[in-house]
């Protein structure tokens, strides 16, 4: 429970700025520069708040994992939907391809299951 917390700080900040300046809780819904100052707040703020936890714990847990998918998944909705309508979103893919790589050279997460020799 703590770790969803800790992880849920930079989504949280991110949707405040959402409301205050954009009067709206639906990140799909603004347009280009507003949703890439959106992705960038989330984005750097959650690879800041695991960058300062690993340098504390120094391992990966699955909850973080399944963060960095979702905030992945947000940006590729958000590309999709800008090739639909004909918008250029390069920037947007640049950051999805960083982000990419970088889960990508996450270590694996060990589970507790223990495998009993046949």
């Amino acid at each position: 429970m703590k770790k969803i917390l800790f992880y849920s700080v930079p989504v949280l900040i991110s949707m405040i700025w959402l409301i205050l300046t954009q009067q709206t809780c639906n990140p799909i819904s603004i347009k280009g520069p507003e949703f890439l100052k959106f992705y960038l707040i989330l984005v750097l703020g959650f690879y800041a708040l695991v960058m300062v936890l690993k340098s504390f714990k120094g391992n990966s847990s699955k909850t973080m994992f399944y963060f960095m998918i979702l905030i992945l998944l947000l940006g590729i909705v958000k590309v999709i939907k800008g090739l639909i309508i004909g918008k250029p979103v390069g920037y947007l893919v640049v950051i999805l391809i960083a982000e990419g790589v970088i889960i990508l050279c996450q270590p694996g997460v060990k589970s507790n299951t223990k495998h009993k020799p046949i």
